[in-house]
């Protein structure tokens, strides 16, 4: 199919809706691992822009490993492992991984939050209470996977930014303070355009998509625990959304 767009919408560069459509086909399965790239004069023609453009776009995706260029031969879609991450009732990225990978939380910031946005008091019932808010950036294997922004009710979970900090994971700092399981309520999925912030902290270029849930957790006996917005890597992870009536019982 040729798409031809001899001028971007305003505000936004050629070479990052070429990158965009590439990076579309890419991660659909349209051009597998191993696939060669058509020539830039190619490219060039079927989006109606000068070949530097193109080649800039080209440069945006080989950034994110997504594709490699051979010297005399042209240029490569890369191998990439696309991580599945199931979300049920419990949903632990440990579980999704297996023995594949290894992750790692790191805790770019905490705080305690007196009057935190109406939504989060509402969905959380915290009436005047305070809430505890953590900026996480999530790595599987030294590589970034996501950002996430984790809102609790404070008085639940004294302790838990440090625990977090000593242990890199959310699942471990809770057991450390008390809570040995939690559930997942619900879980709405979107995608979108990386902001600036999520670029920078996910090691992306202008114009990346990710993958973005917002979730809320509670305690086994329904009382709410946290709210969560995670930002994913869309090349990296795949989400497989479950059904939590079939999958209560039997999990850990």
């Amino acid at each position: 199919m040729t798409t031809a767009r001899s001028r971007p919408p305003s505000g936004y560069s050629a070479w990052r809706l070429i990158a965009d459509e590439l990076r579309r086909e890419i991660v659909s399965g349209a051009r597998p691992p191993g696939a060669k790239l058509p020539p830039e004069g190619e490219l060039a023609e079927r989006f109606g822009v000068h070949r530097n453009t193109v080649r800039q776009a080209v440069a945006a995706l080989a950034a994110e490993h997504l594709v490699v260029a051979r010297r005399g031969s042209g240029t490569f879609v890369a191998e990439h492992t696309v991580l599945v991450h199931r979300i049920g009732a419990r949903t632990r990225l440990s579980d999704s991984l297996g023995r594949r990978g290894r992750a790692a939380g790191r805790l770019l910031e905490s705080a305690i939050e007196s009057v935190p946005p109406a939504e989060i008091a509402e969905r959380l019932l915290l009436g005047d209470g305070a809430s505890l808010r953590l900026e996480i950036v999530l790595t599987v294997d030294g590589r970034p996977l996501s950002r996430a922004t984790h809102w609790f009710a404070a008085g639940l979970v004294p302790g838990l930014a440090e625990r977090f900090s000593a242990t890199g994971s959310i699942t471990a700092a809770l057991r450390a303070i008390g809570i040995d399981d939690y559930v997942r309520a619900a879980t709405t999925v979107g995608a979108r355009h990386a902001t600036a912030a999520e670029a920078a902290d996910l090691g992306l270029s202008a114009g990346s998509v990710v993958l973005v849930t917002r979730s809320l957790d509670t305690l086994t006996d329904g009382t709410p625990l946290q709210i969560g917005v995670t930002s994913f890597v869309a090349d990296r992870v795949e989400l497989d959304i479950g059904h939590a009536d079939l999958e209560w019982d039997g999990q850990d």
